[in-house]
């Protein structure tokens, strides 16, 4: 047997032993989250939301939006915020050092003015400028700080150390939350008498092309163009499947940065976000998870399926490149920074399931398949293909794909049914279609580029521009 015969058997042989584990899990979560998410469903019709809202047991929030040269979108998402239905909250706005004026429109717009606060620096962070609130009765739950650029997880930790509420909401600040939002995200820190509940994430849907009005998503509508729309379905196969099963073994190890709710508690006792990872969101949740393990505490990360928060996702190549180059560079340091969960008995399902999990199939998928397209073209030329074989595989591949897409098109259907137009369903199964063929592809390369990206030591977040709801408004 020659030498690159062997290779070409090792690839071969190799990445299908790979890809057939891969599949094989993908099914399983698909199947595994039916029955979590029918008895979440089950126990909704029974939660008596308006009395939560007005109890006096109900948690005390704080809600906690770091905001970074966001001017296009903040008026519209502070208003979101502050009309919530929801009764023990504050709303606490961090402005970066944003470089445009969107400390100026939260000025002017919600007639702020300084005011002297004080707060234990419990997590050091960067210096404050100033605290503002406003003179307006009608907004006293708003609390803004102006501080010196650190970044998003310094501007967190100086939400934590300033929220005087027993759990903290932290969210983009470019998100649109449903008005029951908090009600549902707190349900888990009331039921489970048991357990802690340390952590809360809820669904993030895309918000491209939806009507806003005074901070409300009065119309859903699927995104119009294609890049919103491949992550349009992309979101309801990770919210809706994969986060339910991982949910439902008790293994959750990723909340969503925008939008999670976290016993402010636990994250001091943790030491808050670490400021020096661009996936502070994952990092974060490994951590105190870690922590509940290893102080034998019992815990729990609840997660919940109801649509909760909007977002808007890029639209271009070249914001979504960026996007995603900085979940994978998030994603290697949160699995470097806590590597002896591998394999390790003592964190239990977390270290024997979840961190193996995202260790094979969420940080070396990408480099896997980038390795095997590049050395099927190069066997190609040295003539070592079975054409036969390969375009069965590549079937086979295509149609698991597409099915596995229109199976969570159809839990999304069956359950919390945003899209009701038959041309917006026809078009997702369309999507499942395409998406395969171009979207897959640019964000297997924008992983691999993050991979390279992380080598070189690079750790900037990269600017993400946003067109804004305002453009997007219902008709009055």
């Amino acid at each position: 047997m020659s030498f690159w015969t062997f290779l070409s058997d090792f690839f071969r042989y190799g990445i299908l032993v790979y890809s057939v584990a891969i599949l094989c899990f993908y099914v399983f979560i698909a199947l595994y989250s039916i029955g979590e998410t029918k008895e979440y469903v089950r126990k909704s019709t029974f939660a008596n939301y308006p009395l939560l809202a007005s109890s006096e047991h109900a948690p005390s929030l704080s809600i906690l939006a770091p905001a970074y040269n966001e001017a296009a979108t903040i008026v519209e998402n502070v208003r979101s915020l502050l009309n919530i239905y929801y009764n023990h909250f504050e709303v606490i706005i961090i402005n970066d050092g944003s470089k445009d004026d969107s400390l100026q429109k939260l000025m002017a717009v919600y007639d702020l003015e300084p005011v002297p606060y004080f707060s234990e620096q419990v997590i050091a962070t960067k210096p404050i400028r100033a605290v503002y609130k406003s003179r307006n009765p009608v907004y006293k739950k708003l609390v803004v700080v102006d501080k010196v650029n650190g970044g998003k997880a310094d501007a967190l930790n100086v939400g934590i150390n300033i929220a005087r509420n027993q759990y903290v909401v932290c969210i983009d600040v470019d998100c649109i939350l449903e008005q029951d939002a908090m009600l549902k995200l707190t349900k888990p820190f009331l039921e489970n008498a048991e357990k802690r509940v340390i952590a809360t994430g809820g669904v993030v849907r895309i918000a491209n092309d939806c009507e806003v009005k005074d901070g409300k998503i009065v119309k859903v509508n699927l995104p119009s163009q294609f890049l919103p729309r491949m992550q349009t379905l992309e979101y309801i196969r990770a919210f809706l499947l994969g986060r339910m099963a991982w949910s439902r073994m008790d293994g959750l190890l990723l909340i969503s940065g925008a939008f999670g709710a976290f016993d402010r508690d636990i994250v001091l006792r943790v030491g808050g976000y670490d400021h020096k990872t661009v996936g502070e969101d994952m990092e974060l949740v490994v951590r105190m998870r870690c922590y509940m393990e290893e102080q034998k505490l019992p815990y729990e990360v609840a997660y919940i399926p109801d649509p909760l928060c909007w977002t808007e996702a890029p639209a271009s190549f070249k914001i979504l490149g960026r996007q995603r180059n900085r979940w994978t560079r998030g994603t290697i340091e949160t699995l470097r920074m806590h590597r002896k969960m591998f394999f390790n008995p003592g964190y239990r399902i977390l270290g024997m399931v979840s961190y193996p999990y995202w260790f094979f199939f969420e940080f070396l998928a990408p480099l896997v398949e980038f390795t095997g397209f590049v050395g099927f073209c190069v066997f190609a030329v040295l003539g070592l293909v079975s054409w036969k074989l390969f375009f069965a595989l590549l079937l086979f591949i295509y149609a698991f794909a597409a099915l596995f897409s229109s199976f969570a098109i159809l839990m999304e259907v069956m359950t919390y049914n945003q899209y009701k137009k038959r041309q917006e369903i026809f078009s997702l199964m369309l999507t499942a279609l395409v998406e395969p063929l171009f979207f897959h592809p640019f964000v297997v390369w924008a992983a691999v580029k993050g991979n390279i990206d992380f080598l070189r030591k690079k750790n900037a977040w990269g600017e993400m521009s946003r067109q804004g709801f305002a453009t997007r408004k219902a008709n009055a």
